[in-house]
Formats: structure tokens, sequence, C-alpha cells
């Protein structure tokens, strides 16, 4: 039989739409351990490469007959490999094109909603990574939030509307993920912003994201207010846009809240966190829907695969937001925190400008899963 090749759009359509996939992960234990494609009806058999290299005919009986299989490794290569000799096995196989740093990189866009006067809200779902990015696009305007460091799908899809990048902004200065704002922001003249309590050690010129500022897209006056919330970073800002979308950022997930210690001061930024959580929050309508700029499960993503819910339901449904004590607050969040993200000074010290890493190395520094929130 012949091998099918599969990109990481095949894949992430597959797991939107529910659909049965086994996979036959071809890394080492401890990577397969740490990070993997998840899926709701998705399978898993992992076997290193090295143990495949005399042949497959042991691991056969592993396999369900009448499904097809997915090799997945690192880059391709070993991938490649183990999957023709499933074939010759005559099995129905594939391979994933590009390996877990394709499925790293993967932004699939989905449309949120209308804004008022024909205006347009989009999430661009970093499957692989659990990263959520935003585009509010107004007559022939468009602004990105939280933007990766794959800047050509945003400026693609721009272009696919008619519109032009005016305005790039980040919630806060990232630790696990590379942004693409300034990139963004120096392609296309736009203004880049970014919250200042954050940015006391860039190198470069931005515009302050400070409370309350309206920033208006388009001629459509669609604004995004912006509303300090600190926790996560002690520049966390949210934004509230158009009164129907509060977009949280990394303070407050469907299933969890943002951690407060990627600058190692959990102790001091754990009441922010609180702060921010129980009374800034509790003062906003509960119609309005949560977009955050992370998801940590699987579980979290809706029907058309996109990741939201209203404010209301996650007082009632999120246990981070149910917390009666500051005492027990303090406590649980505090020791109750994921290994740190990978590379993540590295990663910061690239967003503040301190450093340039190239291609290759920031792949390196990004892989992995998300680890932005408390447990």
């Amino acid at each position: 039989m012949t091998v099918s090749v599969w990109t990481s759009k095949d894949v992430a359509r597959k797991i939107v739409n529910n659909e049965e996939l086994f996979i036959l992960d071809v890394r080492n234990e401890s990577d397969f351990q740490d990070w993997k494609i998840e899926g709701r009806n998705v399978e898993y058999l992992n076997i290193p490469y090295f143990e495949l290299l005399d042949g497959v005919e042991d691991i056969l009986g592993k396999i369900p007959i009448g499904k097809e299989v997915l090799v997945v490794c690192a880059k391709e290569g070993s991938s490649v490999m183990v999957a023709e000799m499933l074939a010759e096995q005559e099995l129905d196989v594939a391979y994933l094109e590009g390996g877990m740093k394709a499925w790293s990189e993967h932004l699939e866009p989905v449309k949120i909603g209308d804004l008022k006067d024909g205006g347009e809200m989009y999430q661009f779902v970093r499957m692989g990574k659990g990263c959520l990015s935003y585009m509010i696009i107004s007559g022939k305007e468009a602004a990105v939030i939280d933007a990766t460091r794959m800047i050509d799908v945003f400026t693609e899809f721009a272009k696919s509307k008619n519109a032009n990048i005016t305005h790039v902004l980040d919630t806060h200065l990232h630790a696990d993920h590379i942004s693409g704002g300034r990139e963004i922001a120096a392609q296309t003249n736009a203004t880049y912003w970014l919250p200042p309590k954050d940015a006391a050690e860039v190198t470069y010129v931005y515009e302050p994201l400070e409370d309350g500022d309206v920033i208006t897209i388009g001629n459509t006056a669609i604004d995004i207010h912006a509303l300090y919330s600190p926790g996560h970073t002690i520049g966390s800002t949210s934004f509230i846009v158009d009164g129907k979308y509060l977009l949280t950022g990394d303070i407050l997930f469907v299933d969890s809240i943002g951690r407060p210690d990627l600058a190692g001061l959990a102790q001091d930024w754990v009441g922010d966190l609180r702060e921010t959580l129980y009374s800034r929050y509790k003062e906003l309508s509960e119609e309005l829907l949560v977009l955050p700029a992370h998801f940590m499960i699987i579980d979290e993503l809706n029907e058309d695969g996109s990741v939201s819910e209203k404010l209301g339901t996650l007082f009632e449904n999120n246990h981070g937001l149910n917390i009666d004590s500051d005492e027990e607050f303090r406590r649980l969040v505090t020791e109750n925190l994921p290994p740190q993200p990978n590379a993540y000074q590295e990663i910061r010290e690239t967003n503040m400008g301190k450093i340039n890493p190239d291609l290759e190395k920031q792949r390196e520094m990004e892989i992995g899963p998300n680890r932005c929130a408390v447990r």
C-alpha cells in the first residue's frame, strides 16, 4: 500500500470533527509523555523509533485493524521510514508532514462572531501549543492581539479580507511563546501596544497600553477598552471589545486561571491575581464572552474548534473563581504550579528584544506544551 501524507491542518480538522484517530508516535518516551497530539477520539501507541529499526512485525498486534494509522515523530524523517515499513505490511498508514515541529506551529482561524456595522472577530487556534490569537476586522482595518511568531498567517488573512493591520497588541509580555507583534507592526506600519509595567526592560519603541485606553478599529467604532488586570504578570491587561467580548490574556482560562510565577514573583503577584479575578472581573457583565490567550485541554474546544465561554458561566464552574478565602486561594495557586514553560527565560528576553535567536532556535525554545495555567 502507498503511504499518505497528512498536514497539520488535516489533523486539526479531524480533531475538531471528533473523528477517530490512531497515532503511532515514534519519539522517545519522555518527549511523548511531555507533549503529544491530543483529541477526544485519539488513541496512542508510543514506540521509540530506535526500537523499530529491525522491523515493525512485533508491534502489528498493537495496532487496531481497519483504522488508518498516523505515524508521528519530531521532524518527519523517522515517521516516513516507519510508515513505509507499515505500508509493506498492508496497513493503511500516513505520516505527519513536518512532524511535531509543524504541529506546534499550525494556526487554525475560526470566526468567533460579528461586530457592529459589519465587523468580525476571529480566533486563531494554535492547537499544538494551546495558544490563542485574535484578529478584529472593521471596514478596511484590522487589529491583531497576542500574535504568535508565525506572522504570515495574520498578514495573509488580513489581506484576504481586504484589510490593513493598523494596530497590534499584546495583553502582556509572554513567557511561553515568542510574540509576533513587533514584527507584524514593523511590516505593516501598525502601532504596537504593550502594557508599560511589563515593558520596563524592553529595547524597542512601543505605545503604552494604559487602563481605560480606547483604540478604535476602522470607521465603525469597534472600541477596544483596556482593562488593567495584573496577576499573571504585573502589567497584564484585558480588553473589552464591542461590549461583547472579554479578551483575558493569561489571567483567566475556560478551565483554569493564570499562574503568577513566571517572573519569579508568585508570592507578590498572587494577591493581584485574586484582585483581578474576584473584584475587577466581578464588576463586568456576566454576558461577556471570555476569549483567553490559551487553552489547557482539548475538552475546552467548542464544536467549531474555538475556545470561549460566558463570564457568568465561568464564575459558576471554574474552580479558580470559587475559592472562598484569600489564604486558601494563595495556597492553592502557589502550591499547584506546573513545571515552567520550556526556555521561558529566553522567550521573555526575546520578547523584550534583548536577544534575537534564529528561526531554528526559536522553534526549539517553543517546543512543548502550554504551561501558563495553575493546575
